[in-house]
């Protein structure tokens, strides 16, 4: 993967939204990175860098217990 597109954030939103995160407390860097990561910033927001290395959708699984690891409540 080269970059993140629309195709891609719009799968990350359907595994946040119900989490009840709200968009702009999301912040998606456009490039990939190898590894990726799910982390909580200083400002509250969580960041959420893509793994380049691997299946997007595969990588997308684990998203939410990155979330939850990361600081998510529900």
């Amino acid at each position: 993967m080269q970059q993140v597109g629309m195709a891609e954030i719009e799968k990350i939103f359907a595994v946040t939204d119900p989490m009840g995160i709200h968009r702009e407390s999301i912040m998606i860097p456009l490039g990939p990175k190898n590894p990726g990561s799910v982390k909580r910033k200083p400002n509250g927001k969580f960041e959420i860098v893509v793994d380049g290395s691997m299946d997007f959708d595969e990588w997308l699984k684990g998203l939410a217990e990155a979330l939850k690891a990361a600081g998510v409540s529900q």
